[in-house]
């Protein structure tokens, strides 16, 4: 075969491999890139934390490490859709990764715990910027057919993310070595501002004129960091008193967005007769559901009696389904991607009330019995979530007006990390809630995991519910 008839015959196929022709492979490369740095960063800080807090302490201000990360990441995306006027997509790109790279080399050479705080801000406004950037430009650089496999190409990333960054995050997990794993990423910063310019078209501001809405912002920016700080806390009245507030912060938040003219979010997000309200609804309740699986490793070994390495590849299984159902379904399209939609938010509900039964087990010789329908349970949760994400971020790009496809960009990594953020926490209170802590040891666990998944598999049953209002032509 030729080498003119082998191009045709991938440009023709329904695969992401159209992601990688040549006049795409360059764009491909610097927004998936970012997207990578985002993902991979956030699971290789979980796991070489508690080195850092070894080495050089700072124990109080551990849970500030991933709190201030994940509302720094919210603020860098609302950045790219609220940047001054004159600032274009390329440049906020040039100026995203050079911060992700002074980040990384202030958590390098920290002394104390504080400075590494500083450091991850810093890192978080870089990535959370990097991210919303890759979704900004797909309908700059890709033909309209192209915008959901470049989505699904991101979801299967977040999908590798969750296996490859406790794998890297080990290697530095030694003595001082954690800094290693900081100081490796200063140059790949440093190299995507270089090549940005190189590898991404100039494209015009063609956003409306408006003020910056401080007060949305404002609003929440507190309310993640408030549940964020919720997840790591024991005390349950204080867990409690934060997620509330948490919650009054989002409603002032949506309160406001509805009556002000300056927006953060693209219009009708507020407004549920509205279908971009109800796409973001239905992204929110997924993320929501799936965070709820940090809890299966402990599962895994107190009732299963599974080691702690294999309780890690077990949990990947997880990622190993998004990624999986991310790349079946890339190529569907209109009904079909509609119907994906339902399907994956059906599935990720019932695999996730599914571990209510198969995880809630008193199994401390690990039979197999009860082992592989978890298993499956896992995957499954993944595979609900990969099936529909790239078809609703594809929904998102063709609903809104050219106008506010900043905002309605920047959105998407915001609602994964609102989502992450108030599922953490629920999933915390509601495990500890039901006796994780108190009483404990195997009878705390068991009423635990029957309880924790039982209950987050109600935010997939609502997702479900909100896809099922979504237009098929809009898919």
């Amino acid at each position: 075969m030729s080498d003119i008839d082998q191009t045709a015959t991938i440009a023709n196929a329904s695969s992401l491999l159209r992601l990688f022709l040549p006049e795409h492979l360059p764009a491909t490369l610097i927004l998936a890139g970012g997207v990578t740095l985002y993902a991979v960063e956030t699971y290789i800080m979980a796991t070489i934390a508690p080195s850092i807090v070894r080495d050089i302490g700072g124990l109080a201000l551990f849970s500030w490490v991933t709190s201030l990360f994940v509302a720094a990441a919210v603020l860098g995306s609302i950045f790219v859709a609220m940047r001054p006027r004159g600032i274009g997509l390329r440049a906020v790109y040039v100026i995203a990764a050079l911060v992700f790279g002074v980040g990384s080399l202030i958590a390098a050479t920290a002394p104390s715990m504080p400075v590494v705080l500083i450091g991850r801000a810093v890192q978080g406004l870089g990535t959370g910027a990097l991210a919303a950037l890759g979704y900004a430009f797909i309908r700059f650089v890709y033909p309209e057919p192209l915008w959901t496999k470049a989505s699904t190409l991101y979801a299967a990333i977040w999908g590798v993310a969750t296996v490859i960054g406790p794998t890297l995050g080990g290697f530095f997990s030694g003595g001082s070595n954690w800094r290693y794993a900081f100081v490796v990423l200063v140059p790949l910063g440093l190299a995507m501002a270089v090549l940005a310019p190189r590898l991404l078209p100039e494209v015009a501001d063609d956003r409306d004129h408006a003020k910056t809405p401080l007060a949305q912002i404002g609003l929440l920016l507190g309310a993640v960091l408030m549940v964020s700080t919720a997840g790591t806390i024991e005390t349950m009245a204080a867990k409690i008193a934060l997620i509330a507030a948490s919650v009054v912060a989002v409603a002032g938040m949506l309160f406001i967005e509805g009556r002000s003219p300056n927006r953060l979010l693209p219009s009708g997000a507020v407004s549920f007769s509205r279908p971009i309200a109800r796409v973001y609804l239905t992204m929110l309740a997924m993320a929501i559901v799936l965070v709820s699986d940090v809890f299966i490793p402990y599962f895994l070994q107190v009732l299963h009696g599974v080691t702690p390495l294999v309780s890690g590849y077990l949990v990947a299984l997880v990622a190993l389904g998004w990624t999986f159902a991310a790349f079946l379904s890339g190529s569907l399209t209109g009904r079909q991607a509609y119907f994906a939609i339902i399907a994956g938010a059906l599935i990720e509900a019932a695999a996730t009330a599914s571990l209510a039964a198969f995880l809630a087990n008193d199994n401390p010789h690990a039979q197999m019995l009860f082992i592989v329908p978890a298993a499956i349970g896992m995957f499954m949760m993944g595979f609900g979530v990969g099936l529909g994400w790239a078809h609703l971020v594809a929904m998102v790009l063709t609903l809104v007006a050219d106008s506010e496809q900043d905002k309605a960009s920047a959105a998407i990594p915001t609602m994964s990390s609102l989502g992450g953020a108030f599922g953490a926490a629920f999933a915390g209170l509601i495990a500890n809630g039901a006796g994780l802590v108190d009483p404990g040891g195997i009878a705390g666990a068991l009423s635990a995991a029957y309880w924790l998944y039982l209950l987050t598999a109600l935010p997939g049953v609502l997702a479900v519910g909100v896809s099922l209002t979504l237009n098929r032509r809009a898919a």
